[in-house]
C-alpha cells in the first residue's frame, strides 16, 4: 500500500482569527479558503509540503449534528480537549519564541517529556492544542 496524510481537520470559531495564526504566527501559506462569514473552509500547510494540510473548518458543520452535539464540541473546544495537531520543527527554541511573541496562549514552555521526546504547547485562536515537537 502507498497511503500518505493529505489532510487533517482542526474547527474554527473565528476563521480570521484562525487564518492569522496559520498563516502570520505559524508561516502556513494558504491553499483555500471557501465560504463566508463563520462557514468558512481554509486550506493551510506548510510551503515546502504541498502534499500535506490542514483544514480549518466550522465546527460540527454536518446537518446531522444535535445543538447539544454542537455545543459539547464548542465547549471541549474552549477548554482545548477537542482538537489537537503534533507539529516538528529542528529549532524548537527559536519556534517557541517566535510563536510566543505572537501573544498566542502558551500552554507549555519546551519541555523534555518522559517518553523521549522534547515539545511545547500553545492553542490556537479556537482553543485547539498545538504541540511543537523538535526533530532530533
Amino acid at each position: 500500500m502507498d497511503i500518505t496524510i493529505n489532510t487533517t481537520y482542526l474547527p474554527h470559531t473565528d476563521p480570521d482569527a484562525s487564518l492569522a495564526f496559520y498563516r502570520d504566527t505559524l508561516g502556513f501559506e494558504v491553499r483555500n479558503d471557501v465560504g463566508n462569514g463563520t462557514m468558512r473552509w481554509i486550506t493551510v500547510g506548510p510551503a515546502n509540503q504541498p502534499g500535506t494540510s490542514i483544514l480549518l473548518a466550522p465546527p460540527a458543520a454536518d446537518p446531522g449534528v444535535t445543538d447539544d452535539e454542537r455545543r459539547t464540541i464548542v465547549e471541549m473546544m474552549a477548554k482545548g480537549t477537542y482538537g489537537w495537531i503534533l507539529l516538528a520543527t529542528p529549532d524548537l527554541d527559536g519556534t517557541f519564541a517566535e510563536v510566543e511573541a505572537s501573544d498566542a496562549e502558551v500552554v507549555q514552555e519546551p519541555t523534555e517529556q518522559p517518553y523521549g521526546v522534547r515539545d511545547c504547547a500553545f492553542r490556537d485562536p479556537a482553543g485547539n492544542m498545538i504541540r511543537i515537537q523538535e526533530l532530533s
